[in-house]
């Protein structure tokens, strides 16, 4: 299949002071840019944009303020904050601000006040066209909900387009932004996609990795106090038959007692990659100072948050297929549209979940609480434990009360996890910081249906069942049925 491109140029957009209704502008005359394409062994081309000044990027910047309304003047050496004082971030830049998560998060943290800026290479999108799928809902482009955030608060968003996987993309972003903290939701976020075949786990690992080591060498070089926030997931830890402690645990051996870090037990190319962010950013902590905070997220449902709810424009993408719908989301939508809901094996497998509403929470509960420099802090991020039969039952239950008749069918487990086990993760730190948990109740559930049921009509039912199986994965690139 063709591989798709990935953008790796810096694309600015901020306030400026021209009319809400022009449209956004190209790159000045003196920029005259083209577009090249070089070779790549990776299943993303690199989209560079070159200029004919002596600029290493083209900065377009667009208009989403009226005219009369000024934009502060910013000190070439940021916010100031005073030695004597704790640190507070004000400026927070959301890598992946997107995505499912990134988009909730850049809102919710613009609408509390914070100055946020954007940066994405819009991947995601793109893996809806590689593969044939899309959002459950209409979702607008980067640009018109950005249009739509300001116009509807007054409040702006900057937007950086570029990979991070480039870092010179990242070195001038950092230095024309100058971050406090940096939210990292950037990374490829599915299990299922990092193991349809070889180019898809290198890819994953690849972007990751790299990704976030870069964010790393960002901050040390330009931004050494800046917090970073970085995305984990639950999946780091597996399934042991212990409890599953916050990041660390205190063992005694052969009579000598250490506190280390918990054992982790990935299940997936891309569960893999976080564990080997999770080792660099320790790392980096000690050696260099970095402080950094690593939310270990369980599975997110839902879709709605206040901020999102605002306006259509700003609607969160809610996916439903099998490659990156989340459980409790793909049974909603099965139920709404009749198809039994998919329970995978014997359906004992456990998790943490969480409300989209309780993740932005955790974010900017983490922002405001930054770690130490030096420090590096793991939070398990999740409100309750399910277990995939019993997250069936409450929405065959839910279903029934709204007049659906909701069946449930065992599929071949296309994963190697245990499919019946032990599991009590601890997860009580952001509950400290005073995190207020949204639990799943029948109101919940009843919207989330209802939310589906609206849009039913958009539903591809071919893209329900699995189709991509952990042992199956080969060297071959391959292609998803449509």
């Amino acid at each position: 299949m063709a591989h798709l491109l990935s953008t790796s140029c810096l694309i600015k957009l901020s306030s400026s002071h021209r009319p809400q209704s022009q449209p956004f502008r190209q790159c000045p005359t003196k920029c005259l840019t083209f577009f090249t394409l070089g070779a790549s062994k990776y299943p993303f081309k690199r989209f560079v944009l070159q200029g004919r000044t002596q600029q290493a990027k083209c900065i377009v910047r667009a208009a989403v303020a009226p005219i009369s309304q000024e934009t502060p003047t910013q000190s070439s050496s940021g916010p100031q904050q005073n030695s004597s004082e704790p640190f507070k971030p004000k400026r927070v830049m959301v890598i992946g601000g997107d995505g499912y998560c990134g988009w909730a998060t850049a809102l919710h943290l613009s609408n509390k006040g914070y100055e946020v800026a954007i940066v994405d290479n819009l991947i995601r999108r793109h893996f809806d066209l590689q593969l044939g799928l899309d959002s459950l809902t209409p979702i607008a482009s980067i640009h018109n909900r950005l249009r739509c955030w300001q116009s509807v608060t007054g409040k702006t968003i900057e937007l950086y387009i570029g990979d991070i996987c480039d870092f010179e993309f990242l070195s001038e972003t950092f230095k024309s932004f100058e971050p406090d903290a940096v939210v990292h939701f950037g990374e490829q976020r599915s299990a299922p996609y990092s193991m349809i075949d070889r180019n898809r786990a290198v890819f994953t690992q690849h972007n990751n990795v790299i990704g976030t080591l870069n964010v790393l060498f960002a901050i040390k070089e330009f931004r050494d106090q800046c917090h970073l926030v970085k995305l984990g997931t639950m999946g780091e830890y597996g399934t042991p038959n212990i409890d599953i402690e916050e990041g660390y645990i205190t063992i005694t051996h052969n009579g000598r007692t250490d506190t280390l870090p918990f054992p982790k037990q990935a299940s997936s190319f891309y569960h893999l990659s976080k564990v080997h962010d999770s080792n660099n950013i320790a790392f980096t902590c000690k050696a260099w100072g970095i402080r950094a905070t690593d939310l270990n997220q369980g599975v997110v449902y839902g879709v709605r948050t206040d901020e999102t709810e605002m306006h259509e424009e700003l609607c969160n993408r809610l996916d439903y297929d099998a490659v990156f719908g989340t459980a409790l989301n793909r049974f909603c939508v099965q139920a709404a549209v009749g198809h039994p809901l998919t329970v995978y094996g014997k359906g004992g497998q456990t998790r943490g979940y969480l409300d989209i509403r309780d993740t932005v929470q955790c974010v900017e509960l983490a922002i405001a609480n930054p770690a130490q420099p030096g420090e590096f802090r793991v939070f398990n991020q999740f409100t309750e434990q399910f277990s995939v039969n019993e997250l069936a039952s409450l929405v065959t239950k839910a279903g029934e009360k709204l007049g659906l008749d909701v069946k449930t069918i065992s599929v071949p487990n296309p994963r190697v996890e245990a499919e019946e086990h032990y599991y009590n993760a601890k997860h009580t730190k952001l509950i400290e910081l005073g995190l207020r948990p949204h639990l799943l109740s029948d109101s919940l559930l009843d919207s989330l249906l209802n939310f589906s049921i609206k849009f039913k009509d958009r539903v591809d039912t071919k893209q329900i069942m699995p189709s991509v199986s952990w042992k199956n994965i080969g060297v071959k690139p391959k292609t998803l049925a449509a």
